[in-house]
């Protein structure tokens, strides 16, 4: 499994005693139980961070957003993307 270190976290209080019970009811420790915690939680975050493309930005002729509008302003981005046609 390789090296151990030794180290010191603060969580809180309702947390540590909801592992302490849970290891008590698995009959494992404490340690295992952070450690499987935290290993889940690893290998979650790195499939969702492969799970999501990494798209480029593009703009039209160089210029970007016109003014007035944001990234996260959709429905007038697509107002201004389909005005005059139709719909």
């Amino acid at each position: 499994m390789g090296a151990h270190m030794k180290t010191t976290i603060e969580i809180s209080d309702a947390l540590f005693r909801a592992a302490k019970r849970m290891a008590a009811e698995r009959n494992t420790t404490l340690r295992t139980i952070l450690e499987t915690a935290l290993r889940r939680h690893l290998e979650a975050a790195s499939d969702q961070a492969q799970a999501r493309p990494c798209l480029r930005r593009h703009s039209f002729r160089g210029r970007g957003l016109q003014p007035g509008l944001s990234e996260s302003d959709w429905p007038a981005i697509r107002e201004r993307a389909y005005k005059g046609r139709g719909g």
